[in-house]
């Protein structure tokens, strides 16, 4: 039985469409300091586009996708509109490519107004290759779409480290909201 409070359609816009937003912003920034790598280095960045870390792992490029494909159909499965998920035929075979891709999953995802997600967390969703299975929205969005998102974007981080390209966690959190302290 699950105990876990219910999460608020405000909370699950902020984690879907504000945090997947902002990492995809931050992968298209990591792949721009992969791109200046490779120039200094002098070698074509479709190499690093097609590096592993292990060889049954996804390319650095099959990566990006599927993080891609977990936002927007995360985010259209968890606000029931599945079928106007932006397609893409995964074809990219540049970083020019794979940013325009970036692009239009965020563009996607800051179409959502929290109120495309009140009843997200209760509705049922299932997924084909789940053989009848369903998940709650909230137990779609904590135990499949987050950890599954944060999986290929970390491992993308780690195939451009791994090969290595100067990023570090900074690159990998980007920009934080702070504010000046507060003094009394």
């Amino acid at each position: 039985m699950n105990h876990a409070p219910m999460m608020h359609a405000p909370m699950i816009q902020a984690i879907v469409v504000t945090q997947f937003s902002k990492m995809l912003t931050n992968l298209g920034a990591i792949l721009g300091e992969a791109e200046k790598f490779a120039a200094e280095k002098k070698f074509d960045t479709s190499i690093l586009l097609q590096a592993r870390l292990a060889p049954d792992q996804f390319s650095l490029m099959q990566q990006i996708r599927t993080a891609c494909d977990t936002a927007k159909l995360g985010a259209a499965r968890l606000a029931g509109r599945d079928k106007d998920a932006p397609v893409h035929a995964d074809t990219e075979q540049t970083p020019a490519e794979i940013r325009a891709r970036l692009d239009s999953v965020i563009a996607y995802l800051k179409g959502f107004a929290p109120d495309a997600f009140a009843a997200a967390a209760e509705r049922r969703i299932t997924q084909p290759r789940w053989n009848g299975k369903s998940l709650s929205g909230q137990e779609f969005l904590v135990q499949h779409v987050i950890p599954n998102f944060y999986f290929h974007v970390t491992t993308a981080y780690a195939i451009l480290r791994h090969n290595g390209v100067g990023i570090g966690k900074r690159n990998y959190l980007g920009d934080m909201p702070y504010r000046e302290a507060v003094t009394t």
